[in-house]
């Protein structure tokens, strides 16, 4: 049994792959508890006890970065009745146990990878604009969200350009901050900065030349690993418009983000044009793996 703890999103991201139907789980989790007087009378009370599940079901919830463990109680509670079916909810920072009968070599590898600090986020990502930027992490598996940025910029008018002006340097140095913060260079290869218009270029120039006055290192010897790119706005979604471009991920080939991407896409194209060799879903796989047809990547 191995005894885990989830420190950031994408830990819950791989805590749902390595929760498996039939696991033992065990985790601290809060009942309501009812209990009768003397006189008859009941009281409700809330309890925190921990509960030990043999798994039935997991569910991932990604806006709350929370797991839903559904299963039965396997071990005896002062509380609960062994036998009982409860559901466990796993948040982060909230330390949790996990017993397989068997921990095979795909179970290590994934809790190597989770606790492996070298496999972090090798892109990042700055989608903006005007008054509004999100910055991201973006993994093998997922893509984490760091931080959003908004200030109220002064629309541009006669007598008024400075204010705007104004706004825009701030806006822009918020940004800053937000990248030395998030973003470790010595990790990630490549930070995408997009936008519509050229808000982008404008903010690009503005960084290196705040660097070179503050000389920020950090900025400065890494400026080559900056991509400017168009998006459509400055929201999340913008994301998935970037990484779907072909042009993108050549130029993002050698990170661990476009290879998932490029097989994502191979899978896609092989169940648009030829559906009899790509299938999705625990059964059909499993059917496909005893029949020895899969093909690895």
């Amino acid at each position: 049994e191995l005894k885990l703890e989830p420190e950031e999103q994408e830990d819950m991201w791989h805590a749902y792959n390595l929760i498996a139907v039939g696991d033992s789980l065990r985790a601290s989790t809060v009942r309501k508890v009812v209990q009768t007087t003397d006189t008859g009378s009941s009281t409700t009370t809330k309890k925190r006890m921990t509960l030990t599940i043999e798994v039935v079901s997991v569910d991932y919830d990604s806006v709350a970065c929370a797991l839903r463990v559904k299963g039965r109680t396997i071990e005896e509670n002062e509380f609960v009745k062994k036998g009982s079916y409860h559901t466990l909810d796993l948040e982060l920072h909230n330390a949790f146990t996990l017993q397989k009968h068997e921990w095979d070599s795909i179970a290590l590898d994934r809790v190597d990878m989770a606790c492996n600090p070298a496999h972090q986020a090798d892109v990042a990502a700055i989608v903006m604009h005007e008054g509004l930027a999100n910055l991201c992490l973006i993994t093998e598996h997922l893509t984490i969200h760091r931080q959003k940025i908004e200030h109220t910029i002064p629309r541009k008018r006669k007598g008024l350009c400075a204010q705007h002006d104004r706004g825009m340097e701030k806006f822009f140095d918020s940004i800053i901050s937000a990248i030395l913060k998030h973003i470790n260079f010595q990790i990630v290869k490549a930070v995408i900065i997009a936008s519509p218009g050229f808000i982008k270029d404008q903010f690009y120039q503005y960084m290196l030349n705040k660097a070179t006055r503050d000389d920020e290192r950090h900025l400065l010897d890494n400026r080559n690993k900056f991509i400017l790119l168009h998006s459509s706005n400055g929201f999340k979604h913008a994301l998935t418009e970037i990484l779907q471009d072909p042009l993108v991920l050549n130029r993002l080939s050698d990170t661990k983000a476009a290879e998932e991407m490029k097989l994502l896409d191979q899978f896609m194209h092989l169940l648009n044009d030829e559906p009899d060799k790509a299938y999705y879903g625990l059964e059909v796989v499993e059917k496909a793996n005893q029949s020895q047809a899969i093909e690895c990547k």
